[in-house]
């Protein structure tokens, strides 16, 4: 506040001049400037700042031009070799666990491809390219296990029939949802619960009209298994 002016004089023969007062000693001090949001491309994988999505995006890319223009005979022998089904992984558990996450299903401009460019790139900007990877696998089989243990159990149970021991299952959709998952535990509480209540109402939406009850289960559980790592995540962050 400006200094008030003092009381004048009764002895003085005229009014005092008032003097400028002195400047005081706390000067108000700027604030700090707000963060400035880093460039748009940082969102996406390059190969320097996010090496294992970039590497990992570019795989699922060629896959998917095999999908898109190799024959249909050729794409579906190269599918069901790569999928997860419980013949599959009764014979060859690690292989087909590992090329179950080459493919994209529904090819490279399907939604879960965004997805996975936009969060995985995240992720690994936060705890780094490894610990990204341990994640989307940790999700990706721990949510295929969750889902095609119980259909072999029903099979021998006589609850289903012998064809479901090779349904065709493969892509990227486990990974990328536990992805989300865990990216939320690393985001600011007004960012975080909106993110898991829009993925998560999608994924009920889903599993409500019965499209693919058994995936949708795994997505679901997909992001639970995310949600569980956010100890890890927080503790990695960077």
């Amino acid at each position: 506040m400006p200094r008030q002016r003092g009381p004048l004089g009764a002895t003085a023969p005229s009014a005092a001049t008032a003097q400028p007062s002195a400047p005081s000693a706390a000067t108000a001090q700027p604030s700090a400037p707000l963060p400035r949001p880093g460039p748009p491309w940082r969102l996406l994988p390059t190969p320097a700042g996010t090496p294992f999505t970039f590497a990992y995006a570019a795989v699922l890319a060629v896959t998917s031009l095999v999908a898109t223009y190799a024959g249909p005979a050729l794409v579906h022998v190269l599918h069901q070799g790569s999928s997860t089904d419980v013949a599959h992984l009764v014979g060859t558990p690690v292989t087909v666990l590992l090329a179950s996450a080459l493919w994209v299903a529904g090819g490279f401009v399907a939604p879960y491809t965004l997805a996975f460019l936009l969060v995985l790139t995240a992720l690994e900007r936060r705890i780094g390219g490894m610990r990204t990877a341990v994640v989307f696998l940790t999700g990706h089989v721990l949510a295929t296990l969750a889902t095609e243990v119980p259909v072999g159990l029903a099979v021998l149970a006589g609850h289903l029939p012998g064809s479901s021991l090779h349904r065709l299952d493969y892509g990227i959709s486990f990974g990328v949802a536990t992805g989300v998952g865990a990216l939320s535990g690393l985001l600011r509480p007004w960012l975080r619960w909106p993110v898991l209540v829009l993925f998560g109402g999608m994924l009920l939406q889903g599993l409500v009209h019965l499209t693919d009850p058994l995936t949708d289960w795994g997505h679901l559980i997909a992001l639970a298994i995310g949600i569980a790592m956010w100890p890890v995540v927080r503790g990695a962050g960077r």
